[in-house]
């Protein structure tokens, strides 16, 4: 509700946060779809921003190195207290993700170990900006990879409400010149009800009436079609869906609804940071586990929530890097290579571990110190885009990439 002492300019600000956002070309919205057909495929896009150690996401028990190099972090093997839960005889899920395992042993989670990006940069800027752009080692690249898929392609549905993302600002893997919307909730440009949603409404409207240039139209385009976000209120998940308090269970849940809304979103993206453990990581129990917890979570009660749904949803998980192999001396690791990635959803070809494992030996070790890469993440990508969404166009999604039969992973059935 408007607060009597805050003047016109200052809630303007406010209220406009989530429009001042939009991406290039701001048209993000029109009539909602019929609420009897069917949504199509979707991606949705969940960046763990941080560099999350995926050894001790996907435990690699099977390779007795990785205790010796990992004292006091490492995750006991299945069937010891606090041990991995097994996934293959050779690698298991962290103990706090078990929320998930029902879902790789029903053949609809999938991992992707040693993946990541065949650029060598350490650097959280630029290997975040690499993953995004999906060109690694080239900083000379406008778009993202995501944004050049919506333009290689037409909407599925007669809307141009094709992308969302959960965040603050518009990602870089969705930059471009087809239109997205970005809110860091997307249910946050509520101007209140009745008369007070008037009144705010038309405050807005004096501010910016007449004005022609990129603010102006965005607040206009704004004001004419917040309803329907704001309209989508009242949800109570499906099938007992619990998610978990926090912005991460937020982020998934807002998604759900909009997906389940039909309003014709075929890419959503979130984002979950804090995955930079250098200090006290912990093990089976600590930091690193409380954050897999509220991950694993997350994605099941977004999985039980859509239920049938689910069927043409693919939830993929990344991260920049991953984290050296060893310990570092204050109980965490520091920045790293390959790391390991997730892909939920009724077309993923799940219950199994994809990629070449390259092994933890000195001599296996990227620089002697980190997981190698043996999947580059655009195979990954390239695969969800090619085989779940349908677009073909791979060498203009994933420019200077070589992405056929002999480096698919058949993730996607």
């Amino acid at each position: 509700m408007l607060h009597s002492t805050m003047n016109r300019r200052e809630f303007v600000t406010g209220s406009l946060a989530a429009a001042a956002s939009l991406g290039l070309g701001p048209r993000f919205l029109l009539r909602p779809a019929d609420a009897q057909t069917t949504p199509g495929r979707v991606m949705v896009c969940l960046f763990q921003r941080g560099a999350v150690d995926g050894l001790n996401m996907i435990v690699p028990y099977g390779e007795s190195r990785y205790y010796s190099l990992r004292s006091s972090i490492a995750i006991p093997r299945p069937g010891a207290n606090g041990g991995a839960l097994d996934l293959d005889g050779f690698f298991g899920l962290h103990p706090s993700m078990s929320a998930l395992q029902p879902m790789f042993d029903d053949g609809e989670l999938a991992v992707i170990h040693a993946c990541g990006s065949p650029d060598e940069s350490r650097s959280h800027f630029d290997a975040q900006e690499y993953m995004e752009t999906g060109t690694p080692g080239d900083k000379t690249t406008d778009d993202g990879w995501i944004n050049r898929h919506l333009q290689t392609t037409s909407p599925a549905k007669p809307t141009t409400l094709r992308a969302v993302a959960v965040t603050g600002n518009v990602p870089r893997a969705l930059a471009g010149s087809e239109s997205v919307y970005a809110a860091a909730s997307l249910l946050d440009l509520d101007l209140g009800s009745g008369r007070q949603g008037e009144l705010a409404r038309a405050a807005i409207e004096d501010l910016y009436r007449g004005r022609t240039d990129l603010i102006g139209r965005t607040v206009g385009e704004t004001l004419d079609n917040y309803e329907i976000f704001t309209n989508l209120g009242g949800y109570t998940p499906a099938n007992g869906a619990a998610y978990p308090n926090g912005d991460l269970g937020r982020q998934l849940r807002e998604i759900a609804q909009v997906l389940k809304s039909n309003l014709g979103v075929e890419v959503a993206f979130l984002e979950v940071g804090g995955w930079d453990t250098h200090v006290n990581e912990g093990g089976a129990d600590g930091q690193l586990a409380d954050l897999l917890r509220t991950l694993a979570d997350a994605m099941a009660a977004f999985r039980i929530d859509l239920g049938n749904a689910m069927d043409d949803v693919c939830l993929m998980t990344m991260s920049e890097f991953g984290r050296t192999a060893a310990e570092n001396g204050t109980g965490g690791t520091d920045h790293g290579h390959g790391t390991a990635m997730l892909a939920l959803g009724g077309t993923v070809a799940g219950g199994k571990v994809y990629g070449d494992w390259p092994g933890l030996g000195s001599s296996q070790l990227y620089e002697g110190r980190d997981l190698d890469v043996t999947t580059d993440f655009r195979t990954f990508f390239a695969e969800v885009v090619e085989r779940h969404l349908g677009n073909d166009d791979i060498a203009t999604v994933f420019p200077d990439f070589a992405y056929g039969p002999s480096n698919r992973l058949a993730l996607i059935s």
